[in-house]
């Protein structure tokens, strides 16, 4: 008999907040869960963007909200865990998939300290901030998760000088998540990472090999895993890849 996916309680959908969601890989992803029946709160820096991806998705009446949340800056994100909470008591899928991809035209030879602080501050220490002040509704949540959106270029065998500061912010994410399993396993709240591949997206470019729908499929499959799957680990096509 095949495993059933992860249900909300009676009375409510299953919640997810997916960072930088109004374009490309976010974007889909809160495409598909909320036909799914999810509640999809879409989070994005720019109010006007947000704003729009969520007029888009909820053409087809699936619930889909906006949350203004810039991962690079703290206040925003402590305002966003507040303005979530006047809305939802609980979230049980927390995607992380915010991220910039600045590195042209430089390497590791030459990268600044500004330049990798800059990525940083989105792709590696906004993950961790927001899963930070997001805990306590994942913590009511059900079966809840947290997704990190990683890269190839954060395995360790992946590391290219020519894209320094993505790399390294990637392979310290995938730190991150090795270090937020182990503290919250305990709790029940499953942490994993997760590599896309290339896809055609602004960040990847139109002439990446896979389609954004090809991007969100690990990450779907992750957010909709049976109770007590697969924790502390990197995935890539739904297969656990070395960090």
């Amino acid at each position: 008999m095949a495993k059933q996916k992860t249900k909300a309680p009676a009375g409510r959908k299953l919640t997810v907040l997916i960072t930088g969601a109004n374009k490309g890989i976010g974007y889909e992803t809160a495409r598909q869960l909320a036909a799914a029946g999810w509640q999809v709160v879409l989070g994005a820096r720019r109010a006007e963007a947000g704003r729009e991806a969520v007029v888009s998705l909820s053409k087809g009446g699936d619930s889909v909200s906006f949350l203004e949340l810039d991962v690079a800056d703290d206040a925003s994100i402590k305002r966003a865990a507040t303005e979530f909470g006047t809305s939802f008591q609980q979230l049980d899928v927390l995607i992380n998939n915010a991220g910039i991809y600045p590195d042209h035209e430089v390497n590791v030879l030459n990268l600044s300290r500004s330049q990798l602080a800059e990525t940083f501050q989105t792709n590696t220490f906004g993950a961790l901030e927001v899963t930070q002040a997001f805990l306590p509704y994942l913590r009511k949540g059900t079966d809840p998760r947290i997704i990190n959106m990683s890269s190839g270029y954060g395995q360790l065998d992946g590391l290219a000088p020519e894209v320094p500061s993505y790399c390294l912010s990637k392979l310290t994410l995938n730190g991150i998540t090795i270090m937020l399993d182990r503290a919250l396993r305990s709790e029940g709240i499953a942490v994993n990472s997760m590599s896309p591949g290339w896809v055609r997206t602004d960040m990847g470019g139109t002439g990446a090999p896979r389609s954004v729908e090809e991007g969100a499929d690990t990450i779907v499959w992750l957010a909709t895993l049976p109770a007590k799957g697969p924790t502390g680990g990197f995935f890539a096509d739904r297969k656990q890849i070395e960090w």
